[in-house]
């Protein structure tokens, strides 16, 4: 797997939080103390130390991780699965679109999380490893997920999952409830509810594996998160207590982005750092 780019500049960062909080470039220069012309300098790429620290501190941000951010000084730490775990990036449109394949490497039980633009890969790697796909879990149905749900149902069989509060459009499909726990063969999965970015968005808290992993999909990214310019709070809320509660060495996988950390996430997060 090739170096992913982060999902998010500092700049998309700080557009992020002013469409969430609802200050614009007005109030943000008024608040901040810094003159129209440096901040539209900033925002188009130039960072201007002194004016990123000024409005970061009005924008709930950590003043030194979006510094850093803004001089790409940080990129997560990648964990290292000795089994049982694949990351599939995936062009779809002008993007690329994580998804993920978790198995029990002793009994070949397995489940899908997301399928990306093209879930090829992904079946690939089910057939080397001549996997059982028992169940497809969506993070959440914003097309960019789920392009390829059809193709990799149809060629596993497997039950397809999505939350309650945001059921796929697909026959057959099932919805869980917050606080859901599934297994496959060691694996143990419990749904976390951490909507905002979308109404049903939902992470995967999977154990039984080299290292405790969440599956978030859009609601956290290296160095940011899933954006809503109608459910801010609630996707910043979500995030904090039910994901970055979870144990620091917990790998973060989502849905764009590379690979991080809770650990590396509560230090180098500016929306969460402190």
């Amino acid at each position: 797997m090739p170096r992913l780019p982060l999902e998010d500049n500092y700049t998309d960062v700080i557009g992020k939080s002013q469409r969430g909080l609802k200050v614009d470039d007005a109030r943000l220069c008024e608040l901040a103390e810094v003159t129209p012309a440096d901040l539209a300098a900033v925002k188009a790429g130039r960072p201007i130390d002194a004016v990123i620290r000024r409005i970061a501190r009005h924008l709930r941000l950590s003043p030194d991780a979006l510094e850093a951010m803004a001089h790409q000084a940080w990129y997560p730490e990648q964990p290292e699965f000795k089994h049982g775990f694949a990351i599939f990036n995936t062009p779809y449109e002008d993007m690329t679109v994580n998804s993920y394949l978790v198995w029990d490497s002793s009994t070949r039980a397995a489940a899908a999380f997301d399928t990306g633009g093209n879930c090829d890969g992904m079946l690939d790697v089910i057939k080397a490893e001549k996997l059982r796909v028992a169940a497809i879990y969506l993070t959440h149905t914003h097309v960019d997920h789920i392009a390829d749900l059809a193709k990799l149902h149809a060629a596993t069989g497997a039950s397809v999952w999505a939350s309650e509060r945001e059921p796929v459009d697909f026959p057959g499909a099932k919805t869980f409830k917050e606080n859901e726990h599934f297994h496959h063969g060691s694996l143990a999965i419990k749904t976390l509810s951490t909507w905002g970015h979308s109404p049903g968005q939902t992470t995967y808290y999977i154990t039984g594996l080299s290292w405790p992993l969440a599956i978030v999909g859009d609601s956290l990214f290296a160095s940011s998160m899933g954006g809503s310019a109608t459910n801010f709070e609630d996707q910043f809320n979500n995030t904090s207590r039910k994901i970055l509660t979870l144990p620091r060495d917990t790998v973060i996988a989502s849905g764009h982005g590379p690979l991080t950390s809770v650990d590396q996430e509560k230090r180098h997060n500016p929306f969460f750092a402190r």
